[in-house]
């Protein structure tokens, strides 16, 4: 028995009720919340490399002038010690990326519906990054490799969680039978 006089058969549908609105799996979720949901945010940054390296090498017709856009520096700030700490534009678009990286570490808790299309939309932006990465001049980039591998891990880390959260759901009934 659970508490209050409660069965531990009610207490459960009580429980995974309060799991699916948490998880945004209610019905009245906005569909602004529901393409966040679906949307894997780091094509973001895969998006941003794209247009700078599309226009940089129809405009140039060169991929070298991808990498001088991506070294060349974007800011910089004097540190205590004097020295100045210079920070690029691909050093920025990688920033994003973690940053991005980050919350869709968070949405892979969600175990709905959602969850699966977002992950099966991030295998596909993975596929599209290793694709340009190996095949495509421009995008043979440190920065590029490195967003691409933190999409492998969008990937990964949403599989796994997926995963671990779906055997913790899983229900045994050990009456016997």
């Amino acid at each position: 028995m659970a508490r209050d006089g409660m069965s531990l058969q009610e207490a459960m549908v009580i429980r995974r009720a309060g799991r699916g609105r948490a998880n945004g799996n209610e019905g009245s979720v906005g569909s602004m919340g529901a393409i966040f949901n679906v949307f894997p945010l780091i094509l973001i940054p895969v998006l941003i490399y794209n247009v700078i390296a599309i226009f940089g090498t129809a405009m140039s017709g060169d991929a070298a002038a991808v990498i001088e856009r991506m070294e060349a520096p974007a800011f910089s700030v004097t540190m205590a010690s004097g020295q100045p700490w210079i920070v690029q534009w691909g050093d920025i678009l990688v920033l994003i990326a973690l940053l991005l990286l980050f919350i869709e570490l968070l949405k892979s808790t969600s175990t709905g519906t959602s969850a699966i299309f977002n992950h099966a939309l991030s295998m596909l932006v993975f596929i599209v990054c290793l694709v340009e990465f190996l095949l495509r001049p421009e995008f043979a980039t440190s920065v590029f490799f490195i967003i691409m591998i933190m999409s492998l891990l969008d990937v990964l880390a949403g599989v796994v969680v997926t995963i671990v959260s779906a055997r913790r759901d899983v229900e045994f009934d050990r009456s016997p039978g």
